[in-house]
Protein backbone atom coordinates (compact mmCIF):
# COMPACT_ATOMS: atom_id res chain seq x y z
CA UNK A 1 0.00 0.00 0.00
CA UNK A 2 1.42 4.00 -0.86
CA UNK A 3 1.63 6.35 1.65
CA UNK A 4 -0.62 8.10 -0.28
CA UNK A 5 -3.55 5.34 -0.27
CA UNK A 6 -6.29 5.93 2.45
CA UNK A 7 -6.59 2.80 4.00
CA UNK A 8 -10.28 1.44 4.18
CA UNK A 9 -12.41 2.21 7.00
CA UNK A 10 -14.09 -0.96 7.85
CA UNK A 11 -10.80 -3.10 6.88
CA UNK A 12 -8.75 -0.99 9.53
CA UNK A 13 -11.55 -1.30 12.21
CA UNK A 14 -11.57 -4.98 11.74
CA UNK A 15 -7.61 -5.64 11.38
CA UNK A 16 -7.69 -3.55 14.92
CA UNK A 17 -5.32 -0.49 13.48
CA UNK A 18 -5.31 2.96 14.89
CA UNK A 19 -8.01 5.37 13.98
CA UNK A 20 -5.84 8.35 13.21
CA UNK A 21 -3.43 6.75 10.89
CA UNK A 22 -4.79 3.35 10.34
CA UNK A 23 -1.62 1.67 9.92
CA UNK A 24 -0.27 0.99 13.12
CA UNK A 25 -1.30 -2.14 14.99
CA UNK A 26 -3.77 -1.40 18.67
CA UNK A 27 -2.84 -4.23 20.03
CA UNK A 28 0.70 -5.50 20.88
CA UNK A 29 -0.09 -9.52 20.69
CA UNK A 30 -1.76 -10.16 17.19
CA UNK A 31 -3.66 -13.29 19.04
CA UNK A 32 -6.77 -12.51 20.93
CA UNK A 33 -7.44 -15.23 22.38
CA UNK A 34 -3.73 -15.59 23.95
CA UNK A 35 -5.91 -14.01 27.06
CA UNK A 36 -3.07 -13.13 29.58
CA UNK A 37 -2.42 -10.89 26.79
CA UNK A 38 -6.05 -9.58 25.12
CA UNK A 39 -6.22 -6.33 26.23
CA UNK A 40 -2.71 -5.49 26.50
CA UNK A 41 -1.75 -2.05 24.16
CA UNK A 42 1.09 0.38 23.94
CA UNK A 43 0.50 3.95 25.07
CA UNK A 44 0.66 4.96 21.59
CA UNK A 45 0.46 3.98 18.22
CA UNK A 46 3.44 2.81 17.07
CA UNK A 47 3.02 4.63 13.30
CA UNK A 48 1.85 7.80 14.11
CA UNK A 49 2.26 8.31 18.22
CA UNK A 50 -1.46 8.54 19.15
CA UNK A 51 -2.29 8.25 22.33
CA UNK A 52 -5.00 5.49 22.77
CA UNK A 53 -5.88 5.98 26.44
CA UNK A 54 -7.50 9.45 26.00
CA UNK A 55 -8.05 10.13 29.55
CA UNK A 56 -8.26 7.99 32.85
CA UNK A 57 -11.27 5.87 32.93
CA UNK A 58 -11.63 5.76 29.21
CA UNK A 59 -12.28 2.10 28.34
CA UNK A 60 -14.63 1.91 30.76
CA UNK A 61 -17.35 3.15 28.33
CA UNK A 62 -16.42 -0.36 25.83
CA UNK A 63 -18.80 -1.87 28.30
CA UNK A 64 -21.81 -0.89 26.18
CA UNK A 65 -20.29 -1.28 23.02
CA UNK A 66 -19.38 -4.88 24.20
CA UNK A 67 -23.00 -5.17 25.20
CA UNK A 68 -24.14 -3.80 21.47
CA UNK A 69 -21.77 -6.56 19.29
CA UNK A 70 -22.73 -9.39 21.65
CA UNK A 71 -26.67 -8.36 21.36
CA UNK A 72 -26.27 -7.65 17.28
CA UNK A 73 -24.17 -11.09 17.30
CA UNK A 74 -27.12 -12.83 19.20
CA UNK A 75 -29.62 -11.64 16.88
CA UNK A 76 -27.90 -12.11 13.59
CA UNK A 77 -27.20 -16.22 14.93
CA UNK A 78 -30.80 -15.99 16.26
CA UNK A 79 -32.13 -15.17 12.66
CA UNK A 80 -29.61 -17.66 11.09
CA UNK A 81 -31.00 -20.67 13.52
CA UNK A 82 -34.63 -19.31 12.32
CA UNK A 83 -33.88 -19.77 8.59
CA UNK A 84 -31.83 -22.95 8.66
CA UNK A 85 -33.51 -24.92 11.11
CA UNK A 86 -36.34 -23.69 12.34
CA UNK A 87 -38.36 -22.42 15.07
CA UNK A 88 -41.16 -24.55 17.19
CA UNK A 89 -42.60 -24.32 20.09
CA UNK A 90 -43.17 -28.30 20.27
CA UNK A 91 -39.44 -29.06 20.91
CA UNK A 92 -36.63 -27.83 22.40
CA UNK A 93 -35.15 -25.87 19.31
CA UNK A 94 -35.11 -22.32 20.80
CA UNK A 95 -33.07 -23.56 24.07
CA UNK A 96 -30.53 -25.36 21.82
CA UNK A 97 -29.78 -21.90 19.48
CA UNK A 98 -29.73 -20.37 23.52
CA UNK A 99 -26.76 -23.10 23.96
CA UNK A 100 -25.13 -22.32 20.82
CA UNK A 101 -25.52 -19.19 20.77
CA UNK A 102 -23.70 -18.53 24.57
CA UNK A 103 -20.89 -21.05 23.74
CA UNK A 104 -20.12 -18.95 20.58
CA UNK A 105 -20.30 -15.68 22.82
CA UNK A 106 -17.61 -17.47 25.22
CA UNK A 107 -15.58 -18.47 22.72
CA UNK A 108 -15.85 -15.05 20.93
CA UNK A 109 -15.63 -12.73 23.91
CA UNK A 110 -11.74 -11.84 23.70
CA UNK A 111 -12.24 -10.71 20.27
CA UNK A 112 -15.13 -9.00 20.74
CA UNK A 113 -13.42 -7.11 23.90
CA UNK A 114 -10.58 -6.19 21.55
CA UNK A 115 -12.87 -4.90 18.70
CA UNK A 116 -15.45 -3.11 21.37
CA UNK A 117 -11.91 -0.89 22.27
CA UNK A 118 -11.14 -0.69 18.63
CA UNK A 119 -14.99 0.78 17.95
CA UNK A 120 -15.10 2.98 21.13
CA UNK A 121 -11.74 4.68 20.17
CA UNK A 122 -12.81 5.11 15.98
CA UNK A 123 -15.51 7.08 17.54
CA UNK A 124 -13.43 9.54 19.69
CA UNK A 125 -10.38 9.73 17.03
CA UNK A 126 -10.87 10.98 13.42
CA UNK A 127 -8.72 9.61 10.38
CA UNK A 128 -5.94 12.09 9.52
CA UNK A 129 -4.09 11.71 6.12
CA UNK A 130 -1.60 14.09 7.72
CA UNK A 131 -0.85 12.46 10.38
CA UNK A 132 2.81 12.84 9.79
CA UNK A 133 2.49 16.89 9.67
CA UNK A 134 -0.67 17.35 11.75
CA UNK A 135 -0.63 17.66 15.67
CA UNK A 136 -1.95 14.80 17.76
CA UNK A 137 -5.62 16.17 19.33
CA UNK A 138 -5.44 15.69 23.27
CA UNK A 139 -8.34 16.11 25.64
CA UNK A 140 -7.74 19.35 27.78
CA UNK A 141 -8.71 18.66 31.27
CA UNK A 142 -8.91 22.00 32.72
CA UNK A 143 -11.27 23.57 30.71
CA UNK A 144 -13.52 20.91 29.71
CA UNK A 145 -13.35 21.34 26.45
CA UNK A 146 -13.08 17.91 24.45
CA UNK A 147 -9.72 18.78 22.30
CA UNK A 148 -6.64 21.44 23.52
CA UNK A 149 -6.35 24.02 21.14
CA UNK A 150 -3.04 24.28 19.80
CA UNK A 151 -2.20 27.44 21.33
CA UNK A 152 -2.62 26.68 25.02
CA UNK A 153 0.27 23.71 23.98
CA UNK A 154 1.90 24.07 26.98
CA UNK A 155 5.11 22.39 25.10
CA UNK A 156 5.89 25.56 24.09
CA UNK A 157 6.79 27.32 27.17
Amino acid sequence: MSSQEKPNYLWSLVTMKCPRCRRGPMFLQPNPWKLRQTLKMPQTCPECGQPFELEIGFWYGTGYVSYGLSLAFSVATFIAWWVLVGLSTQDYRFFYWMGVNAVFLVLLQPWIMRLSRVVYLYFFVPYDPNYKINKIKQFDYETGSYYRKPEDDPSKD
